[in-house]
């Protein structure tokens, strides 16, 4: 695990780590800006046409520690979806870094679970790693043993310091879950997702309407 520094648009400035063959930002992004400068709206509506960033939790204040939500069109921008890997799709990203596919995201939590030191039981449990990505700070307790919430003081052994931003949509989750927009889309008219819950001690995910807000990551091209 490396971490290094790296300035990105809207005059933000993120931390990243390297895992495994990949460069990661460990902080969610927090522009309201795509790549080619133009504004994204502050939305207070779910929308899947229209890109649209939201508060975590519906407070500004949270945005300088959990960054932006954001609808899947902000993310994607007028890219098209990949599965590939790497997925090639830049989207809200800056130059020289892009929008992660599905495929990456399983290439991430394949190499992290295949560590013993981020399994939390250490005992080949490959699929006990939440906790070695999440911060050490925000998620509600839990008495789940490996889960999240529980003793986060040991949690981020990664460095991925994922944080409990929870999304934008019905319910927001905000202390309870990390969602992460991926870049591919399935059957057209839903996107892949991964999600971090307090309770868990695995990675979960699915696909996911694409009207909801989600924080993003992006990946070192």
């Amino acid at each position: 695990m490396l971490s290094v520094r790296t300035a990105i648009i809207d005059n933000n400035t993120y931390n990243t780590v390297q895992i495994g063959n990949q460069c990661w930002m460990k902080e969610n992004l927090r522009t309201t800006r795509n790549a080619n400068g133009a504004s994204i709206a502050l939305g207070d509506y779910a929308s899947s046409t229209t890109a649209f960033r939201y508060y975590p939790n519906n407070d500004q204040s949270n945005v300088p520690t959990y960054g932006y939500l954001y609808n899947w069109k902000a993310v994607i921008g007028s890219s098209s979806s990949s599965s590939a890997n790497p997925s090639g799709v830049q989207g809200i990203c800056p130059n020289g870094w892009h929008v992660p596919s599905n495929a990456e995201w399983t290439q991430f939590t394949n190499y992290v679970g295949g560590q013993t030191l981020y399994q939390c039981d250490n005992s080949s449990r490959t699929g006990n790693i939440a906790k070695a990505l999440a911060s050490t700070t925000g998620w509600t307790s839990s008495t789940e043993t490996c889960a999240v919430g529980n003793n986060p003081s040991s949690n981020n052994a990664t460095g991925f310091s994922a944080l409990s931003a929870g999304r934008y949509g019905s319910y927001s989750y905000f202390g309870y879950s990390a969602y992460f927009w991926t870049a591919t889309v399935v059957n057209g008219i839903y996107a892949y997702f991964r999600l971090l819950n307090y309770e868990s001690a695995s990675v979960g995910g699915g696909r996911s309407d694409m009207g909801y807000g989600y924080s993003v990551r992006c990946v070192k091209d």
